[in-house]
């Protein structure tokens, strides 16, 4: 199955909750398209350490005089997406809201970081499709797939890593 026919709804659901950054949410979704080969085999890795140390530094550390990096603000993003969706905050969603969710707070972290005095390294865009990708990956390691099965229950057992 085609990957951006598979995860159609996550813009929509990004745009529902952060509605300001529609054509940021589009260009992660494309940018997802480009790099599907990185969500099977041993490119889907996920560096769980640093994921948990990005979110560490994201949630609950100042942003004063730190630097930020895109990666680091979507993958601080993408964990408390899966956090958030775990908690019961996905509704029972489905993938689509997840990696919308993960694409959401990306585009809110980066504007607070930035509003809040964080030095922030790359841009906007970059923190949105990293969340992204990261989410996938989280997803695709949870069980899910293309055309898989997973779904929210492999993303609860990702979750209790996080946690």
């Amino acid at each position: 199955m085609d990957l951006l026919q598979e995860f159609a709804g996550a813009s929509g659901h990004a745009k529902s909750h952060h509605p300001g950054d529609s054509s940021l949410f589009d260009s992660a979704m494309g940018f997802l398209q480009e790099n599907q080969h990185k969500f099977s085999g041993s490119g889907s890795d996920i560096d769980e350490e640093h994921a948990m140390r990005a979110h560490q530094q994201m949630y609950n550390e100042s942003a004063e005089g730190r630097t930020h990096d895109s990666g680091d603000v979507g993958a601080g993003a993408a964990v408390q997406a899966l956090k958030m969706f775990s908690g019961g905050e996905g509704g029972g969603g489905d993938k689509n809201q997840f990696v919308g969710m993960a694409m959401a707070q990306a585009s809110k972290l980066w504007d607070q970081k930035a509003e809040s005095g964080g030095d922030m390294s790359g841009d906007k865009q970059s923190a949105i499709n990293s969340a992204a990708e990261m989410a996938m990956k989280m997803y695709m390691k949870g069980g899910g797939g293309l055309g898989g099965t997973g779904g929210p229950g492999g993303l609860m057992s990702m979750a209790s890593k996080f946690m």
